[in-house]
């Protein structure tokens, strides 16, 4: 389930970052919302990928 939510995250966040930057008149806060969002979901998904050391240490 947070998988889901993080991509969920990720694919809003940039949509609407394309979205700020489409228009002519540029929001800057809807624009910083969205890089938020999807920096947000990056970093929660990249918490849950075990690092490669730590799989080696293990074996």
């Amino acid at each position: 389930m947070h998988r889901f939510t993080n991509i969920v995250f990720i694919l809003t966040g940039g949509l609407i970052a394309l979205y700020a930057q489409a228009e002519d008149n540029q929001n800057v806060y809807i624009l910083i919302g969205g890089i938020f969002l999807l920096m947000i979901g990056l970093y929660r998904l990249s918490k849950g990928i075990p690092s490669k050391s730590r799989e080696e240490d293990n074996e």
